[in-house]
């Protein structure tokens, strides 16, 4: 029989369902975008780990910077304002106030200033891999929640050696939930910084001079009554965040006293909402990042 004779098959559609198929690089829903940082969540755990253990190999002293750092720059804020410029009048236990306030703010200062700087510091990846950016600054504020370990130690020895002397109490583990919530407030200002430095890089330039003027808004190193005869300063001193939780964590472990229901509860509020607010402006911008 010839090729000619042979009887041609009729064509067959056949059905594709391209409902699945997706755009290179495509925003996914905003449950689906948590869903995927979930799935990574012992990736972001153990190069956070990783980070913190090689953060230091170059210098000779390593890791012992962690403590180090936080407890130079309080006795340098010491010698300064506890001495020569008398900040420490009317403050009881100053050292111990001071100690809590420095570590305390250090840690938001190193996460949020880490958190606002992860999608430029990672262009090459970003470029590279498709993952959910979103977990570049949840594994940086991971890597200085990991930091902070020893440095809380180290603060809590300070607080019970140094005189006055201090007694352990409940009240100690009060600390634990003030941290957490600082964690969560930190994460969320990074990420609601992150795209805006990325498209502005001026602006981390000027972030470290913004931190300043949030510490010394914080009452890091003076007593805030200082202020009670001016309420309109008090009263943002009382909705500032990270005020509360050096406030939250000074009356837990110098002063013997519960935090206010109050306090925990603006401070609850402004971490839940930054939170939420940088994972919403995260998730918007995450087709763009690579492109920028």
């Amino acid at each position: 029989m010839s090729i000619e004779d042979r009887t041609e098959a009729p064509p067959v559609d056949v059905a594709i369902d391209l409902g699945r198929l997706r755009r290179v690089g495509q925003r996914p829903g905003f449950v689906e975008y948590l869903g995927q940082l979930w799935n990574r969540r012992s990736f972001i755990f153990f190069d956070a780990k990783a980070r913190v253990q090689s953060g230091n190999d170059k210098n000779i002293l390593g890791s012992a910077w962690l403590i180090l750092t936080p407890m130079l720059t309080g006795l340098t804020f010491y010698l300064i304002f506890g001495l020569l410029l008398n900040t420490s009048r009317g403050i009881e236990n100053f050292i111990g106030y001071l100690i809590i306030g420095v570590f305390t703010f250090q840690m938001s200062t190193r996460s949020i200033t880490g958190g606002a700087k992860s999608l430029t510091g990672n262009t090459s990846m970003i470029r590279a891999f498709q993952f959910p950016r979103a977990s570049l600054p949840i594994a940086i504020n991971v890597r200085e929640l990991l930091s902070s370990i020893p440095v809380t130690i180290v603060m809590l020895l300070f607080v019970l050696l140094a005189p006055p002397d201090e007694a352990i109490t409940w009240r100690w583990f009060l600390i634990l939930p003030a941290i957490f919530l600082q964690f969560v407030f930190n994460l969320g200002v990074g990420m609601l910084l992150a795209p805006l430095v990325l498209k502005i890089p001026d602006v981390g330039m000027l972030l470290s001079f913004v931190m300043r003027i949030w510490m010394y808004a914080s009452a890091v190193f003076f007593s805030d009554q200082r202020f009670n005869q001016y309420p309109v300063v008090k009263t943002i001193m009382d909705f500032n965040p990270l005020y509360l939780v050096i406030k939250s964590m000074r009356d837990s472990l110098l002063y013997a006293t519960t935090p206010s229901l109050r306090d925990w509860t603006v401070l609850a509020l402004f971490a839940v909402g930054a939170l939420v607010a940088g994972l919403l402006v995260f998730w918007r911008g995450e087709e763009s990042y690579g492109r920028v």
